[in-house]
């Protein structure tokens, strides 16, 4: 599999385990994604720190997390971005709409930071 998936309480974490995130292995990880958001799972991190390569799939896949969570009331976060993959998501102007955190540490305090937003 090119993805490990770490089911915590609170959120879950998508780790790559492929330097390419394209259509080879988008169609998997979007059925993971529906499966985990079917199963209750509001709050992701996919952590994308093994990953050098992102095509229009990939950033697809990452839309689809994103759409997921947010309608299931929850929050996604990208993290480990290397940089040829932050570059396309900047220029895609996707930074503006996706929570982006330098690391699965500071992505989980992203998650727990909205949680308690949202309660309030």
């Amino acid at each position: 599999m090119s993805f490990t998936v770490d089911k915590k309480d609170k959120y879950s974490v998508i780790k790559t385990s492929t330097e390419k995130l394209d259509s080879n292995i988008t169609p998997t990880l979007k059925s993971e994604l529906v499966v985990m958001n079917a199963d209750g799972v509001r709050n992701i991190i996919i952590d994308l720190s093994g990953t050098r390569y992102c095509d229009s799939s990939g950033l697809s896949a990452i839309l689809v997390a994103n759409r997921l969570c947010k309608n299931s009331g929850g929050s996604l976060v990208i993290t480990g971005l290397q940089e040829n993959v932050l570059k396309l998501i900047t220029i895609s102007q996707l930074d503006s709409i996706l929570s982006i955190a330098p690391n699965v540490d500071e992505g989980v305090s992203m998650i727990f930071t909205e949680e308690v937003a949202r309660k309030n």
